[in-house]
């Protein structure tokens, strides 16, 4: 349980150390995730034609990631609950497919930054075409924790899972 928490936390303020705000844009994300703690940009390459990666992540981001999940830590002297809702964002071109995932934390989460409409950007991932049958996924992210949302967006691309991931289990 501290583990997920202190994941959530470092999320919210994955990228406050050196800046003096928030980034407010999926593109801001994009370009402040490469030289930010604890964050890392992954790529890979899948064997799905590039309107079906598309096509699920229209389909189960919105299913699975619009969510609000609520957490709880106690030691023997304090006691936390951090209540956070998730956003997904889908947005599909000819040469290029994003999901972003927000999050906006409603209780337990004190936040010092301007916070962009619809929550701070937890994950950014890219699909785009490389001809054929093949996709290069990108991934944009905390280096730490989130590890069963990373497997489902990854199983979401290539067509092996679609589930939904269980986002109580960081």
């Amino acid at each position: 349980m501290k583990n997920r928490i202190a994941a959530m936390t470092a999320a919210a303020a994955l990228l406050s150390g050196c800046v003096s705000q928030m980034p407010q844009t999926a593109e801001e994300f994009r370009k402040a995730v490469p030289g930010a703690f604890m964050s890392t940009v992954e790529a890979l390459e899948v064997d799905r034609p590039f309107r079906d990666v598309a096509k699920t992540f229209q389909a189960k981001a919105p299913e699975c990631l619009n969510v609000r999940v609520r957490s709880t830590s106690q030691s023997t002297t304090s006691f936390q609950v951090i209540v956070v809702r998730y956003k997904p964002t889908v947005l599909v071109a000819r040469e290029k497919a994003e999901l972003h995932v927000q999050q906006h934390f409603e209780a337990g989460v004190q936040t010092v930054h301007k916070e962009p409409p619809g929550g701070y950007y937890l994950m950014v991932v890219d699909a785009v075409p490389l001809g054929g049958s093949r996709t290069r996924i990108t991934f944009y992210r905390p280096s730490r924790g989130y590890d069963t949302m990373v497997a489902a967006i990854t199983g979401w691309a290539t067509g092996k899972n679609v589930g939904c991931p269980d986002l109580s289990k960081h």
